[in-house]
């Protein structure tokens, strides 16, 4: 029903945005809407300490922009390792998250297409899961359901029933058991932890 309400609101919405793919005049922007949209404590989430330090996936970092430019939404994606499959071996996904709209533009279907272009993205890219925390109620319709990542746990604490997982390719996630771990590049001069 909701993909059916999204499909008239569509219809009947005049565009008012474009999707993207993020450019380094974004960065300001883009931090500026997390802040606001998310709040001063979304550094602190476990899906942040997956994604401190690294660079999104090539490709999977797009925004939202108005008529004039602006960036109004913001999804990206990160490489990790979903645990490994039954043969102990690490097994490639993304992460996805943040994905935020700028409040003066909810209900012009903004978050619904930078998702469908984020998934759509990932799948043309060969990913073959993609992983993110969040409200079942809304990412459902996209085909996010927590029995994929039953298996999985990410670093720190997180609420079960919001981590939710969609293949990409079918059976891609079977038998991945284990820690949600960063496996994406690092961002340019960030600090590197050394063993002890």
């Amino acid at each position: 029903m909701v993909a059916v309400l999204d499909s008239v609101r569509a219809f009947f919405a005049p565009v008012t945005f474009t999707i993207d793919a993020e450019n380094p005049s974004d960065v300001v922007p883009r931090e500026t809407l997390l802040d606001r949209v998310m709040g001063p404590d979304r550094r602190k989430k476990s899906s942040e300490m997956i994604r401190r330090n690294r660079v999104p996936a090539e490709g999977l970092a797009l925004v939202a922009r108005d008529r004039d430019g602006h960036v109004i939404g913001t999804v990206r994606l990160w490489n990790v390792e979903a645990g490994i499959n039954y043969e102990g071996t690490p097994l490639d996904a993304l992460l996805l998250g943040p994905l935020a709209v700028d409040g003066k533009h909810g209900g012009k279907g903004i978050g619904s297409a930078l998702m469908r272009a984020a998934i759509l993205e990932a799948k043309n890219r060969g990913h073959g899961a993609i992983l993110l925390v969040g409200d079942a109620d809304y990412y459902e319709r996209f085909g996010f359901f927590a029995e994929k990542a039953r298996h999985l746990v990410m670093p720190g604490p997180f609420e079960r029933s919001r981590f939710l997982a969609l293949e990409l390719v079918e059976g891609w996630l079977g038998g991945a058991a284990g820690m949600i771990v960063p496996s994406g590049r690092m961002l340019a001069g960030a600090p590197v932890r050394k063993a002890a």
